[in-house]
């Protein structure tokens, strides 16, 4: 008599275009139209962009000129980041109403574990529903959900049926539904790796799943492994609600490109204020500093230093900072300034996740 499978119940929440949503919540006026949360027509890059916006090609992560470009009627708003943790804060106080094992990715997605739940509810795909429901009603944006056996297959099915919706991948479902994805779908294949998947055939899970274990580690390296096993639905990653920050940084992107160390020293005394509030928010201190540099022409560049005990304070930070500025001479003019500070004091947790039997 064979023992039935035990399947995690796993729902990834993602909020639809979060930072552009809220800017148009706020602001009844931008409200039906195309936004672009950061950048400008002149320089900058976008970092979110609302749905209207997204019909014409306007994406994060591209240049402000390029989306004015693909958009001639984009309206650019200033990031508030405060403002988009205040909102994320909420979001988060509803997560935990339903169950502790909640993993934050970023501000607007997290994974739940809802194998077991304070709702005593066995469907994750009705907690879902809820969960989005309440999102819209006490928050006011919408959000969308994949839920599934594993944290690779909700993630995947999230994005399905954007914005506000949602998909259940069901045990029985998941080895047909990851056999038909197109490899482009899949989460953690990127565009080169899928091109290079594209030269050796590679165009769907099953594709994939053709491929022996020693011939994807031949090709992708350790990466080949992970591949082998999530095509067939294994992916044992635990939803870790003490997920640790590995770092805390601060960075600015200037209207005018500076070219003086004495100017630079001067935005970097200011980031390096900013950052000591988020430190002591996060009762945090580190070792390692790190100076970033964004150069004119968007190469980048990072200059490192570990001290030998803890620090938080700005005028330490900036003391090794200055250090770091005038290690070599600025190849450029430059665009962008950070600081981040890493190898923090904090200590690993482990959480030990108890799963019973339940119907999905």
């Amino acid at each position: 008599m064979s023992e039935t499978p035990i399947h995690r119940k796993i729902i990834h929440i993602d909020m639809d275009a979060f930072y552009a949503s809220v800017e148009q919540m706020d602001d009844p006026a931008l409200r039906g139209k195309p936004i672009a949360v950061g950048g400008s027509e002149n320089r900058g890059v976008v970092s979110a962009a609302s749905y209207e916006a997204r019909k014409f090609g306007v994406r994060s992560a591209i240049s402000g000129v390029l989306a004015k470009k693909y958009c001639p009627e984009i309206i650019f708003v200033r990031p508030r980041f405060d403002r988009y943790k205040e909102i994320s804060s909420k979001i988060h106080k509803i997560f935990h109403e339903y169950t502790d094992m909640v993993e934050p990715l970023s501000l607007d997605e997290a994974y739940l574990d809802v194998t077991q739940n304070k709702k005593g509810n066995p469907s994750a795909s009705l907690l879902a529903q809820e969960i989005r429901l309440r999102i819209l009603n006490e928050v006011g944006i919408t959000a969308s959900a994949g839920i599934s056996i594993n944290k690779f297959v909700a993630k995947i099915a999230s994005d399905y049926n954007k914005p506000n919706g949602q998909k259940t991948v069901n045990p029985d479902e998941v080895i047909p539904f990851l056999e038909e994805l197109p490899i482009r779908k899949f989460y953690g294949v990127g565009k080169v790796t899928t091109e290079k998947m594209y030269q050796l055939g590679i165009f769907t899970g099953l594709d994939l799943k053709s491929k022996s274990l020693e011939f994807l580690e031949k090709h992708f390296g350790k990466s080949g492994k992970f591949y082998f096993y999530v095509v067939r639905g294994i992916h044992n990653s635990e939803v870790k609600p003490s997920r640790n920050t590995k770092s805390v940084a601060s960075e600015h992107t200037f209207d005018v490109n500076l070219t003086s160390e004495i100017f630079m020293l001067e935005q970097l005394e200011k980031i390096a204020v900013s950052l000591e509030k988020r430190l002591k928010r996060h009762n945090v201190s580190g070792k390692t500093v790190t100076l970033k540099i964004k150069y004119s022409d968007f190469t980048q560049q990072t200059r490192s230093k570990t001290l030998p005990y803890f620090i938080s304070d700005k005028s330490l930070i900036l003391e090794t900072v200055e250090e770091l500025l005038y290690q070599e001479r600025m190849k450029d003019s430059v665009r962008l300034l950070g600081i981040s500070l890493s190898n923090l004091n904090t200590e690993q947790k482990k959480s030990v996740v108890v799963q019973l039997k339940f119907a999905f």
